[in-house]
């Protein structure tokens, strides 16, 4: 029971500070779980990751109260790379131990240099940094550099210097895994 103004003040902005998660899930989920697939290269897991994203957010109520919407991207982009690290491990433990099976059905030739070239991409993924990551994979979803400044919280004059050394370095790391192709 309401005892004094105060009280009554202090209720009524509790109420006018409630997140309305629902509406933030069906606004934002389809992005959020498009954007982990382009990562983890698995519309399944995505979509179980991009719930755990709004898990998270529900249960922060810090992130609520910014912009949640930029929250939510790198939250969801940091999921998708934990997720392609984990594969990794994954991968180097199995072939360590030999549980993976020795060949893998055939498929035609470009599909699998397709393929192929996906992992390629993925492992220098997985070496760089995750700010670096964050940028490329960002500007490769077709966001422009206003927009991932909002969302990295960059300032909006250094995204092209910031991206122009994110893609040097992945440049880099795949001319010396891969040699040039």
């Amino acid at each position: 029971m309401v005892s004094s103004a105060t009280d009554l003040s202090a209720v009524a902005d509790i109420e006018d500070a409630h997140f309305d998660i629902e509406a933030a899930f069906r606004a934002n989920y389809a992005r959020i779980a498009r954007l982990i697939a382009r990562v983890v290269a698995d519309s399944a897991r995505a979509e179980e990751l991009a719930v755990e994203v709004f898990l998270k957010l529900w249960r922060s109520p810090k992130a609520q109260a910014g912009n949640y919407e930029a929250w939510l991207y790198r939250v969801a982009l940091r999921r998708g790379l934990d997720e392609l690290r984990k594969r990794g491990r994954r991968h180097r433990y199995e072939t360590l131990f030999g549980l993976l099976p020795a060949a893998r059905p055939a498929t035609p030739e470009q599909l699998h240099s397709a393929t192929e070239q996906q992992e390629r991409v993925r492992s220098v993924l997985a070496t760089l940094g995750p700010r670096q990551v964050e940028l490329l994979i960002l500007r490769s979803h077709g966001c422009a550099y206003e927009e991932i400044a909002r969302i990295l919280n960059l300032n909006g004059a250094s995204v092209g210097t910031l991206l122009s050394r994110a893609q040097d370095a992945f440049r880099k790391e795949y001319v010396k895994r891969h040699g040039r192709q």
